[in-house]
């Protein structure tokens, strides 16, 4: 799972990214407000943990932003630890708020019992046209017909299926299915979207992971083109 720490503080920042990392979290950190609000847009994490008083924009402000743009939760950690900020953070729109000086285990309780509730509001099964994915039981078919899929092309059919209708960069998929960041000279993504293809699409007369030319891939239900005569 990802995180997003926005953190001024250097010596915290590189706490928070150190202990959550060993925890097993894939984290991203910065220590601009400006910045931080620029990666929680422009990338799907599953838990923010933001700071108020950052350079740029603070707390306040990136959490207004955010919540009329996501639902992702965030996790206010802070050293405003009056009654009004706590008030005013969980009214925006914050799911949960910490006071510094903090401990890292109840940090990570906090943490875990939020990414709890995002798995409990994910959907749990994924419909497109034909395809059906659950997602507890790790199950895809088709037309009726279960499809065996690797762990990654699982996850990967995941991010295409419940982003359905949107373009999703080559680098987006990188990061979001082998958290890696792309490197043009590499077509792993491209062949990973081939093996896909080759199980869910191949063998069906309607295609539904589609190629946009010098982006990446979306995955929507087109019309099937007409027959030839």
């Amino acid at each position: 799972m990802r995180i997003l720490v926005v953190e001024d503080d250097a010596k915290t920042g590189e706490y928070l990214k150190k202990g959550l990392g060993e925890s097993g979290y894939a984290v991203d950190w910065s220590q601009h407000g400006a910045d931080g609000l620029y990666l929680a847009l422009e990338n799907r994490y599953d838990l923010v943990v933001l700071d108020v008083m950052l350079p740029g924009l603070d707390g306040w402000q990136i959490m207004e932003v955010l919540r009329k743009k996501h639902d992702v939760p965030v996790l206010f950690l802070t050293a405003r630890d009056q009654l009004q900020d706590r008030i005013r953070g969980l009214e925006l729109g914050a799911d949960d708020y910490l006071v510094k000086p903090f401990s890292f285990t109840e940090l990570l309780l906090r943490i875990r019992t939020l990414l709890r509730r995002g798995v409990v509001r994910e959907a749990e099964q994924v419909q497109l046209a034909d395809l059906h994915l659950d997602v507890l039981r790790r199950k895809v078919s088709r037309q009726g017909l279960l499809i065996a899929l690797t762990n990654k092309e699982f996850a990967l059919l995941h991010l295409l299926m419940r982003r359905e209708g949107e373009v999703l960069s080559r680098t987006l998929i990188a990061s979001e299915v082998w958290d890696m960041n792309f490197d043009s000279d590499t077509n792993v993504v491209d062949v990973a979207i081939k093996r896909l293809r080759a199980k869910v699409d191949n063998p069906f007369p309607n295609k539904l992971i589609h190629t946009v030319r010098g982006i990446g891939y979306v995955c929507e239900e087109r019309p099937c083109p007409p027959a030839a005569p």
